[in-house]
């Protein structure tokens, strides 16, 4: 294992992330993944599906540098409208399992006013851990 949770004692374990994770290996440094695909498509305005697509980046770059999803150890989501992705929580959710399948990851969203691609309503940036 390259990592693992850290949780204060008396804590109550956060739902759907992690409060921290201690972690041994290489970094892997991904830089933030937007909705659109290798070719730099988008194929859908949607958010959840634009979330889907940018955890789909996330796990096709682990890959290429050898890692795999439970090898990130912290996720950063900067949305360009809360309400949005508050709403679309059952779809990034699914999209989340199916790309990622664990929620041992120290994560933050942030809302932000734009991001640089104007189409752009989600980007994930991520640091994982691969072993030595």
């Amino acid at each position: 294992m390259t990592h693992q949770v850290v949780l204060p004692a008396g804590w109550p374990r956060p739902k759907g992330y992690a409060n921290a994770v201690l972690a041994r290996g290489r970094q892997l440094y991904i830089a933030g993944m937007i909705g659109w695909d290798a070719n730099g498509r988008f194929h859908s305005d949607d958010f959840g599906e634009q979330a889907r697509q940018a955890l789909q980046n996330v796990a096709d770059v682990l890959k290429a540098a050898g890692g795999k999803p439970e090898n990130i150890v912290r996720m950063t989501w900067y949305v360009t409208d809360k309400r949005e992705y508050l709403a679309a929580g059952k779809q990034v959710g699914a999209a989340f399992r199916e790309c990622i399948g664990h929620y041992d990851i120290a994560m933050t969203a942030v809302e932000v006013k734009a991001l640089i691609e104007d189409r752009a309503k989600v980007e994930i940036e991520v640091t994982a851990v691969l072993p030595d």
